[in-house]
């Protein structure tokens, strides 16, 4: 069974939570924390692999927190979790990091890769606006 890690997971949910903020409410971490049930201190290894691949910004002081570095509707999915996870590879064979001898010459290696391929290209299609206005009910019909 594919699985995404929890990393993705909740820094999905994170960044859901941050953009109900946008434009101009910051969420602090203790309260994405408490929304989503997930540890500070896990959230702010999350928060801050997202804030360095500039999906975030930090804001300090009084009132501060996190907001989005752009508008809802323009950050995908797949780009969250590209940041948090690297690419999609269905198998070991398609992680270049594991160094399998059989690749170029492997029957199900290019079913893999188109496999992956599609499952970057869908989620680059679903934004955090989608997560917000409850579209993905629509987006992801069986069938559409």
């Amino acid at each position: 069974m594919l699985k995404l890690s929890t990393k993705g997971q909740y820094g999905v949910r994170a960044m859901f939570e941050v953009a109900k903020g946008y434009p101009d409410v910051p969420i602090t971490i203790k309260e994405i924390s408490k929304r989503q049930d997930v540890s500070v201190a896990y959230l702010e290894q999350i928060l801050n692999k997202l804030r360095k691949g500039g999906l975030i910004v930090s804001v300090k002081g009084p009132g501060g927190g996190y907001i989005l570095s752009r508008g809802p509707e323009a950050i995908s999915i797949g780009e969250i979790l590209l940041e948090l996870e690297g690419p999609v590879a269905i198998t070991a064979c398609q992680d270049p990091a594991s160094g399998c001898v059989r690749v170029d010459g492997c029957v199900t290696a290019l079913l893999w890769k188109a496999l992956g391929e599609k499952i970057e290209g869908f989620l680059r299609t679903i934004t955090l606006n989608d997560l917000l206005n409850g579209s993905l009910r629509e987006i992801t019909k069986v069938g559409a």
